[in-house]
């Protein structure tokens, strides 16, 4: 951390001066007393536009990410009507959102089994990675099994793109889904137990493996849980090239959460204990994670209580399972980390600006403080106190 000076020419960053150093100027803007960050890049968002607008569009979404500090918005190619799978679905949601966008963004390209034909047309269209499950998934997409993964990471490496994975283990949920709902449908214990990190942990391990053998650039979303970061990071210090993402709700709710509120904190994969919160921190202050992403996937009241498309929720294995925070997820992460823990902000400022943009494609645009990038700055008050409120959120 540093004191200094930025300036500032056409949107985008000129010069970068000592402290002392202040060049002629149209306009001032003094943050002395404040943190300026490179502008968060979100490597993880559902903003449901097109298709699901009654959910959100693409204008409210992306005015909750800049309100937030997300200056750069990574979309998902799911929620979305039709799902991002081919060079026509691009070109329908670039016409869609590009309007409508309060932020800067570039989209994930979807990896489903009937579109490994599209992938590199979705790469020439300008998708910065590729996304699949692992896991189960909503009926409208399909998960991969291990040997899709692999047919579909040799053809991604060929053109040097990234694949990015929901890892949790398909038969392992599916079984323990099975088993915890004749327990007890409507206890949230058991569906917490029906998603463990054994789940998330085969996954992670089975990709990387294949990661290894094909050679091809992977990415291994939402991580919630430290000892599936740690393989990652024996990976990575093996010099393999994969990137990980986790969450600020991974970093700050536990699953106490999920058993005291039920509906608002489900979520895949689910909370996990306080212990493991904890040592999650170590590896955002260690550099594992290209991405303290929101996940951000908002839904209607009645889908958390009440139905789901028409279909009512009959226990809590059907209710709708994600969390809207892209307007509150750094706040929340620099409150866990920098108030509460004491991380240095520049330890925020790798792991949430620096590492996406390498990770992604969009370092030397975005996510610096150096001559010639995009002028994206976030200005941090650290003594600010502040409260999430409904009424203050842009996001539906």
């Amino acid at each position: 951390v540093s004191e200094g000076n930025i300036a500032i020419r056409d949107g985008k960053i000129a010069a970068v001066l000592n402290a002392g150093e202040e060049p002629e100027a149209a306009k001032v803007i003094d943050a002395k007393g404040n943190y300026v960050f490179p502008g968060a890049i979100d490597t993880h968002a559902h903003l449901n536009d097109p298709g699901y607008e009654w959910r959100e569009d693409y204008e409210h979404g992306t005015a909750a990410a800049a309100l937030g500090g997300y200056t750069t918005v990574i979309d998902m190619p799911l929620q979305n009507e039709p799902a991002m799978v081919n060079a026509e679905a691009f070109d329908f949601k670039l016409k869609k959102a590009d309007p409508n966008a309060y932020c800067d963004y570039c989209f994930w390209g979807g990896l489903i089994p009937d579109n490994f034909k599209d992938l590199k047309d979705l790469d020439e269209k300008g998708c910065v990675a590729f996304k699949s499950f692992i896991g189960p998934v909503s009926p409208d997409y399909s998960s991969l099994n291990y040997g899709q993964a692999y047919e579909a990471m040799e053809i991604i490496k060929e053109f040097d793109g990234r694949a990015g994975f929901h890892c949790e283990d398909f038969s392992m949920i599916k079984n323990l889904e099975k088993i915890e709902k004749a327990k007890d449908p409507n206890s949230w214990q058991c569906f917490l137990d029906s998603r463990p990190v054994a789940a998330e942990m085969v996954a992670t391990v089975d990709i990387i493996e294949i990661a290894k053998t094909t050679g091809c650039k992977a990415h291994i979303c939402h991580v919630s849980s430290p000892d599936v970061a740690q393989k990652i990071k024996e990976a990575q210090q093996e010099g393999y090239d994969i990137t990980a993402e986790t969450c600020s709700h991974y970093l700050s709710l536990t699953d106490q959460d999920v058993l005291e509120n039920g509906p608002l904190f489900k979520c895949a994969p689910p909370l996990r204990s306080q212990e493991e919160v904890d040592r999650l921190w170590s590896y955002v202050e260690d550099g594992t994670f290209s991405g303290i992403a929101s996940d951000h996937s908002p839904c209607s009241y009645d889908e958390k209580f009440n139905e789901i498309l028409g279909n009512k929720i009959e226990n809590v294995f059907d209710v709708w399972g994600g969390c809207s925070g892209i307007q509150s997820g750094f706040q929340v992460t620099f409150n866990e980390g920098c108030v509460k823990r004491n991380v240095c902000p520049t330890v925020l400022a790798n792991a949430m600006s620096v590492q996406p943009a390498k990770a992604f494609g969009i370092y030397g645009r975005k996510g610096d403080i150096k001559p010639g990038f995009d002028a994206d700055l976030l200005i941090v008050d650290p003594e600010k106190e502040w409260e999430i409120t409904s009424d203050s959120l842009l996001y539906v």
